[in-house]
């Protein structure tokens, strides 16, 4: 072979590797981390506005990707908001409507206890994810069902490390628990896995974080792209912090100082995280998303919701509007905003189009893939509608105009924009026509769920109602 000829194969030899590297490269999946917050204020963040509560690792992941403005979750309260996350679907539609807490169920309730769970019928986002080749895993609260058969491993993740029920202690349970045999106490254990169960021997926003990134550490080397849910129960009570945060907030006092010192935990786990993946040299072919599953409880954690009005349970923006940030290498401008509504119903049909699926085939969801919309490529809204319901409370958001019924006065419209994002002006009066097309909008829409699965207590939807009134 001349020298003019072997030149020739080497330059083509070189060609075809670079040109499988960049198709490679092109091709290749995105990991995916979503990091989510329990009960945390809206306003109780840097990048929300929050002068007091101190969050630089979120503050430094908003600098990096989309802020949402008008972000929401399906439902006010931990459960169902988790259920409409997990699915893609407004959860009334499987009957998942209320919040499944055992021992707050009414005696009437057609399950109850731990037969309360996400239907083995309704397809979950790991499931998805695991058919596009990921490796999937949960870190923290489940809350979708105690029983075994609801069990995070037996709904598509590949791995789980946390806690079946709605909230547990940030220490570590002693072995001689005084409820340690109580059927009510099972679902706080710390599990790994199926059925083994450990105590933390650490705090647990921190162990949640070591425990993640172990799994992303793993993922890595075996070469496999990877989706992790970081489901902290930071800051839900009980309101548990260590002495070092607490240190970290001399001027605050009460419930507010050890909430202050549960969101620098949860902002520290989330901070560890974050690194982990800069370590391991795969932060820009990650999509990293953080939000929170309803409005903070003020009355119960000190959190602080305004200029939204009201709190967890209810249907006023505090109750339902949530920070949310995506960070999209590559796709998402760093430092940029998005204004429309949008829900985290949305994020099944997104992440799952951003692994190489279809999205068009995900069938009877209501969440869409937001990422034409995010990034311009569609100047319309993703949602012209928006729908809330609990017992006979109810809330239909259509454009910029909303409409919340309750059980024990008329209903109210808003127009919800930045003039009013409190929700003060009653328009109801104003807007007659309006008022009652959006009721029978609302009626329609409701026509198409099925009946809830379990109740609560009926008292609670009074409690509620109290609640949301001495927030306003």
């Amino acid at each position: 072979m001349n020298i003019i000829k072997l030149i020739s194969v080497l330059f083509c030899a070189v060609f075809a590797l670079q040109a499988c590297a960049e198709s490679t490269s092109v091709t290749k999946k995105p990991n995916i981390v979503l990091i989510f917050s329990d009960d945390a204020g809206y306003s109780d963040f840097g990048f929300t506005g929050s002068k007091e509560i101190r969050t630089p690792s979120l503050d430094q992941l908003a600098s990096q990707g989309t802020v949402f403005t008008q972000a929401y979750v399906s439902d006010p309260t931990c459960g169902p908001s988790r259920a409409g996350l997990m699915t893609g679907k407004y959860q009334q539609r499987f009957g998942y409507e209320e919040n499944n807490v055992p021992g707050f169920m009414s005696p009437v309730s057609a399950l109850n206890g731990d037969d309360m769970g996400l239907p083995l019928s309704e397809t979950t986002m790991a499931n998805v994810l695991k058919e596009q080749g990921y490796q999937t895993a949960i870190f923290g609260k489940w809350h979708l069902g105690n029983a075994d058969r609801y069990h995070p491993m037996k709904r598509g993740f590949d791995y789980f490390y946390g806690f079946r029920g709605g909230d547990r202690s940030y220490f570590a349970y002693p072995a001689n628990h005084e409820n340690a045999n109580n059927p009510l106490f099972l679902d706080k254990r710390l599990e790994r896995g199926f059925g083994v169960y450990e105590e933390p021997s650490i705090y647990l926003t921190d162990a949640l974080a070591v425990e993640t990134n172990k799994f992303i550490e793993s993922s890595v080397k075996e070469g496999k792209p990877f989706f992790t849910f970081v489901s902290f129960n930071a800051p839900h009570t009980p309101m548990e912090a260590t002495e070092a945060d607490l240190a970290q907030y001399p001027e605050l006092k009460g419930k507010r100082k050890t909430y202050a010192a549960m969101m620098l935990a949860m902002d520290r786990a989330t901070g560890a995280i974050l690194n982990k993946l800069e370590a391991l040299g795969v932060a820009d072919n990650t999509i990293v998303i953080f939000t929170n599953d309803n409005g903070g409880p003020t009355d119960k954690n000190a959190s602080i919701n305004r200029p939204l009005s009201g709190t967890k349970s209810n249907h006023l923006e505090g109750g339902i509007r949530v920070p949310y940030v995506i960070k999209w290498p590559g796709v998402l401008a760093p430092n940029s905003e998005y204004a429309l509504p949008v829900s985290t119903l949305d994020l099944l049909p997104t992440l799952y189009a951003a692994a190489g699926g279809d999205s068009n085939k995900l069938t009877e969801i209501d969440g869409v893939d937001l990422k034409e919309f995010i990034t311009g490529n569609n100047k319309g809204r993703p949602h012209q509608y928006l729908y809330w319901k609990k017992d006979a409370r109810a809330v239909i958001r259509k454009g910029d105009w909303k409409l919340i019924r309750y059980p024990d006065r008329p209903a109210e419209l808003y127009y919800i924009s930045n003039q009013d994002v409190g929700e003060h002006n009653n328009l109801a009066a104003q807007e007659p026509a309006r008022y009652t097309a959006l009721y029978k909008e609302l009626f329609e829409w409701e026509l198409t769920l099925e009946r809830p699965l379990w109740m609560l207590e009926k008292k609670y939807e009074k409690y509620d109602i109290d609640r949301m009134d001495s927030y306003r």
